[in-house]
């Protein structure tokens, strides 16, 4: 195997999703978070696998590194963090509900709800997108490849349009980095870092 060579195949592979990267979309996310903000919604985030630790860290980003000199805060709660609950609701009804069984607890109207899946097709992602249609919050979804499920359903997808797992999860990460810097450019006072 060369090494060099294909570290280069996957920087280039990288850079021709990033080229690609739907700005449109991008804004459109958010507005939808900073428009939860300043209605005091609560925002929900999720995911399996490495989609998990993205949600994760969404959510520290945006409760933390946006808002920590703020008297006002972003409500942001990630479902795959409370290991007991997530567990409980795998082992006495079924893997495909943990998310939604929190949400039935925690949700109101008007929140929002952002569902992360590489395949866009988990199956407790898209049961909980549902539930959120259902009971009128708003959507978003980030997955990879085509799209698939999670992309028709939601109200604003973005889609890293790449066949590898490991590249839409960078993607992801990206996403998630460039949404905090603009949510807290929007939030901080002009000259605050």
């Amino acid at each position: 195997m060369n090494i060099p060579y294909a570290a280069k195949q996957y920087l280039s592979e990288l850079k021709e999703v990033l080229d690609d990267f739907n700005l449109e979309q991008f804004e459109k996310i958010v507005n939808l978070i900073l428009n939860a903000y300043e209605n005091e919604k609560q925002i929900f985030t999720m995911g399996n696998g490495g989609s998990a630790s993205t949600a994760s860290h969404f959510a520290c980003d945006l409760n933390k590194g946006c808002c920590t000199n703020l008297e006002k805060k972003i409500k942001m709660i990630c479902l795959n963090d409370n290991t007991p609950t997530l567990l409980a609701f795998a082992n006495d009804v079924s893997y495909d509900v943990v998310f939604v069984e929190q949400l039935k607890n925690f949700f109101n109207p008007g929140d929002l709800v952002i569902g992360i899946s590489g395949s866009g097709n988990s199956e407790n992602v898209i049961k909980a997108i549902h539930h959120t249609k259902q009971n009128n919050g708003q959507t978003i979804g980030f997955s990879g490849f085509s799209g698939g499920k999670l992309a028709q359903m939601v109200d604003v997808p973005f889609v890293a349009k790449v066949d590898d797992i490991q590249k839409v999860e960078d993607i992801h990460m990206i996403l998630v980095h460039m949404i905090m810097q603009a949510i807290y450019s929007a939030l901080q006072p002009r000259g605050q870092k």
